[in-house]
């Protein structure tokens, strides 16, 4: 939303809102002069002279502010239905689908193009470290991230389109996983284009597309030479069965490889040269809360990542593991209790695999309290760990356990990345 705001605001109109709780995002857009309030003290002071209301999916359609908007016979827009407007304005729109590191590869297709000086918007679902969430040089192209969550990636009018991977996610807006493969690739099948990984089991369905792939041979983009160090990628990207040219990733992690490679197999759709593709991924250096460095506690590494997914946790946790030089200690945020409730055998299988584990109070969002999706229940089942719901508990297992030369890593998409921030700037 707040990405969406910001261009709103480049394009001269006049924008106000609200949010539950303050943070970052609410700071920055206050200092821009947008007007927002906290809470639902607003009720009514920005809406009659609102010309289009706009919500996020994560607002029940109880809020007060919307029934409040209804009820004033109000144009309003969902977040996904205006994205939709946002795009219509320019010439070429790309978007980046997938279960896992759609956020990532959307910016990397952000650092490519305006490494190619090209007019552009990129609509990024996080930090990154250079452009933030939202970048605006020109109307040519729009470069978005196309969420699954209630289909909304099929309300995007793509051009061209990325396809990670499709893993079970966001059950809870579907009829199982049949019907969101079926999503994944009718989202591919309406664009003009699709760029889509071949070693996925569902992205490879797409038809006609132009394919990336580590492993298949027969892909028209492929990550060859695959050399490591301190856990950053190095390959040679092989084009059509030629050899183009040699990649360094400035970021940690194998599955940056199908990121990047996703990404020049878009860029290329679109005729940039191979020197500004290289050139864009090479000065690509992450997204926040992607496998970040936050600092030190008690002298141990402290490692922020996004990681709320079964698959997603086994990477990072993978990766920790090759990087740490003490002990690894986990700490793992659940996000939504759908979510937990849903993949729970998957969460229990990975985590049981994981040492010096402390499972973290769920993270709701928009969700009401489910005991079969509480981090208490998780921790139960996986047994071979600790269980916190406050700060206080998080804080006393960390310094009576991490030590210096220790690695600690924070997992999930909730709070948690905040209350490490506040962790390392109050030192025991």
């Amino acid at each position: 939303m707040s990405a969406l705001a910001r261009y709103l605001l480049q394009r001269g109109n006049f924008v106000a809102g609200s949010d539950l709780v303050g943070g970052e995002q609410v700071r920055a857009l206050r200092a821009m002069g947008v007007e927002i309030t906290v809470g639902q003290e607003s009720v009514g002071r920005h809406l009659k002279a609102a010309d289009v209301i706009v919500y996020t999916d994560a607002v029940s359609r109880r809020n007060s502010e919307l029934v409040a908007a209804y009820e004033m016979g109000k144009t309003i827009y969902s977040r996904a239905e205006l994205l939709r407007e946002v795009c219509g304005g320019f010439s070429h729109v790309l978007s980046v689908a997938g279960s896992h590191g759609k956020t990532t590869c959307t910016a990397m297709c952000a650092h490519i193009f305006s490494a190619a000086g090209a007019a552009f918007c990129a609509h990024i679902g996080g930090e990154d470290l250079r452009f933030g969430n939202f970048h605006y040089t020109g109307n040519d192209y729009c470069i978005t991230e196309a969420c699954e969550y209630k289909k909304n990636l099929l309300k995007i009018p793509t051009e061209t389109a990325i396809l990670l991977n499709v893993d079970k996610d966001h059950l809870e807006c579907y009829n199982g996983i049949e019907e969101l493969k079926e999503t994944f690739l009718g989202y591919c099948h309406g664009a003009k284009t699709s760029v889509v990984c071949l070693d996925d089991e569902v992205a490879s369905q797409a038809r006609n597309a132009v394919s990336f792939s580590i492993y298949e041979k027969g892909a028209n983009y492929r990550a060859l030479n695959l050399r490591r160090e301190k856990e950053r990628y190095s390959f040679t990207v092989r084009e059509y069965g030629v050899d183009v040219c040699k990649i360094r990733l400035r970021v940690a992690g194998r599955h940056n490889v199908y990121n990047a490679l996703a990404a020049f197999a878009a860029a290329r759709c679109y005729g940039f040269s191979v020197e500004e593709i290289k050139r864009g991924l090479e000065t690509f250096s992450g997204v926040k809360r992607r496998f970040e460095q936050m600092g030190v506690y008690k002298g141990a590494e402290v490692v922020c990542d996004y990681a709320h997914h079964p698959k997603e946790i086994f990477s990072a946790v993978q990766t920790a593991l090759r990087m740490k030089k003490g002990k690894l200690y986990v700490v793992f945020q659940p996000h939504t209790y759908s979510r937990t409730k849903n993949l729970l055998d998957d969460f229990i299988e990975v985590l049981r695999g994981v040492e010096n584990l402390l499972i973290y109070k769920t993270f709701p969002a928009r969700e009401e309290y489910d005991a079969a999706g509480d981090g208490k229940t998780l921790a139960e089942r996986v047994g071979s760990c600790l269980y916190a719901d406050s700060l206080s508990a998080l804080r006393a297992w960390l310094d009576r356990t991490a030590t210096e030369g220790d690695f600690i890593l924070f997992l999930g998409a909730g709070d948690i990345y905040y209350l490490v921030k506040y962790l390392i700037s109050q030192p025991r």
